[in-house]
């Protein structure tokens, strides 16, 4: 069995400022899980959220307009 990796990606809405975070979208379908990665810390920590937690979080960001 081969382990899919994270693809990560930033928003292109993001600046180099260096305060962004990474996604990795790709693994929701398959693992129910939306890894999330500060960009400036590539091999530090990962936050994993169940689809069903980033969708509220998407919306609510949405909603709010953050």
């Amino acid at each position: 069995m081969t382990s899919e990796a994270p693809r990560w990606f930033k928003s292109p809405y993001s600046n180099n400022g260096g305060n962004c975070i990474e996604v990795a979208t790709n693994l929701a379908p398959t693992h129910n899980v939306v890894p999330v990665r500060d960009s400036k810390n590539t091999d530090g920590a990962v936050l994993n959220f169940t689809t069903r937690a980033w969708a509220s979080f998407i919306a609510y960001a949405a909603d709010q307009r953050l």
